[in-house]
C-alpha cells in the first residue's frame, strides 16, 4: 500500500512537531515548508529535533507564491496542514502588514495552488477561537457568529471564508478546526502558560523573584496540544469537509493556573505575583469557551488530558532543563509580550 504523503506549514512549531510525529506514526510520508533561518538555527528546530531525520523540509517562505507551487509540484500531497501564522494576538494593530502577508496570503497561495496542481489533495485550516472575538453568547459552536477584534483575528476569519469559497465553489475538500487555547512543553515563551511555568520554576530554583502579569481572573478554555492534532487528522479523514469548533468546554482562570502551577512546587503563588496593568486586555462580557459537541458526535473526537495533568507536565519537561541552574538567568523575554 503507498504511503499518503503530507505537507505541514509551521511544521516546527508546538502543533506542527506533534502532528508530524502523529503522521509518522501512522505511517505516512511527512514533508514540511520551513524557512532558511529555520534551517540554520537549532533553537527553532528543536520542537522536531528528534524525528527531523524522519521529515523531508524543504526551504521557503510561505509568502512567495512560486516557492509555494513549486515545493506543491514536487510533493504532491495528499493532505496539507496550513498550520504556520503570526500566532501572537496584537490588539495594537500595530504591525498589520506584515501579519496579512504571512496569515492570508498564505492560505490564499495554497488553496490556489492546490486548485491548479492536485485538486484532490485535502486541507485543513487552523483556526482560532479569536475569530470570535467577543462573542455574543457562551459557549461559541460553529454557528456562532464571528466577531474577531485583532488583525489575527480578522485575517482567520478571512482566511474560513476564503476556503469556504473554494470548498463551495470550487469543489476543493477544505475544512477549518477552530482550535481554543491549547498547551504542551512546547508552547512558545511569548504565551502566559508557559511564561508561569518557566518563571515559577526559576522561582523555586532561586533565579527569578518576580512574576508580572495582568488580569488574573481572566478565563480561558485550555486543552492539549496532541489532543488537538489528532483533531486535525480526524477531520482530514471525514467522508465530506466541514468546519469543526476544538475545545475542552470548560473554563479556567488565570489565578486557577497559578494556584496548580505553584502548589505543585510547593510555593503560594501570592508571594511572587505582581500586577502590571500594562499586561491587561479590554474587558471580556463573554468568555471564548468551545462547544465541541458537533466533532465529538461525528467523529468521535475527544480531550483526553485535564489542565492539570497538563500543567504537571509542562513542569516536568521544564524543569530538565535546569539541571545545572547556574548555567541559567532569568530570561527577559518572559515579562514582555504577554496580554493578562
Amino acid at each position: 500500500m503507498q504511503k499518503k504523503i503530507a505537507l505541514i506549514t509551521g511544521i516546527t512549531g508546538q502543533d506542527g512537531s506533534y502532528l508530524a510525529e502523529l503522521l509518522l506514526n501512522k505511517g505516512y510520508e511527512v514533508h514540511g515548508i520551513v524557512r532558511r533561518e529555520s534551517l540554520e538555527d537549532e533553537e527553532k528546530l528543536k520542537n522536531i529535533e528528534t524525528i527531523k531525520e524522519s521529515l523531508i523540509l524543504h526551504e521557503g517562505s510561505l509568502g512567495d507564491h512560486l516557492g509555494i507551487y513549486k515545493i506543491f509540484s514536487k510533493v504532491l500531497p495528499d493532505e496539507c496542514y496550513h498550520l504556520f501564522a503570526s500566532s501572537f494576538v496584537n490588539y495594537s494593530f500595530s504591525s498589520e502588514f506584515q501579519t496579512m502577508a504571512n496569515n492570508f496570503n498564505s492560505t490564499y497561495y495554497l488553496l490556489s495552488t492546490i486548485l491548479d496542481i492536485k485538486k484532490e489533495c485535502k486541507f485543513y485550516f487552523a483556526g482560532s477561537s479569536e475569530m470570535f472575538g467577543e462573542p455574543n453568547i457562551t459557549p461559541q459552536d460553529e454557528n456562532t457568529p464571528f466577531n474577531p477584534k485583532s488583525i489575527y483575528g480578522i485575517l482567520k476569519v478571512s482566511s474560513h471564508y476564503l476556503l469556504k469559497n473554494y470548498r463551495e465553489k470550487e469543489g476543493v475538500f477544505a475544512a477549518t478546526g477552530i482550535m481554543y487555547n491549547h498547551e504542551s512543553p512546547r508552547r512558545g515563551n511569548q504565551f502566559v502558560t508557559k511564561k508561569i511555568i518557566s518563571s515559577a520554576i526559576k522561582i523555586k530554583l532561586g533565579l527569578q523573584q518576580k512574576l508580572y502579569l495582568g488580569n488574573l481572573d481572566a478565563k480561558r478554555d485550555w486543552g492539549y496540544a496532541p489532543d488537538y492534532v489528532k483533531a486535525m487528522h480526524m477531520i482530514l479523514q471525514a467522508e465530506k469537509a466541514d468546519d469543526f469548533v476544538i475545545a475542552t468546554g470548560k473554563l479556567h482562570t488565570v489565578r486557577e493556573f497559578l494556584d496548580i502551577t505553584f502548589s505543585s512546587l510547593d510555593l503560594n503563588y501570592n508571594d511572587y505575583v505582581e500586577i502590571d496593568p500594562k499586561f491587561f486586555r479590554t474587558s471580556e462580557h463573554n468568555s471564548l469557551c468551545g462547544n465541541a459537541h458537533k466533532i465529538k458526535a461525528t467523529l468521535g473526537w475527544k480531550n483526553e488530558k485535564n489542565l492539570n495533568e497538563i500543567i504537571q507536565e509542562m513542569l516536568d519537561k521544564e524543569m530538565l532543563k535546569y539541571t545545572d541552574k547556574r548555567t541559567y538567568a532569568i530570561d527577559e523575554k518572559n515579562t514582555k509580550n504577554t496580554d493578562y
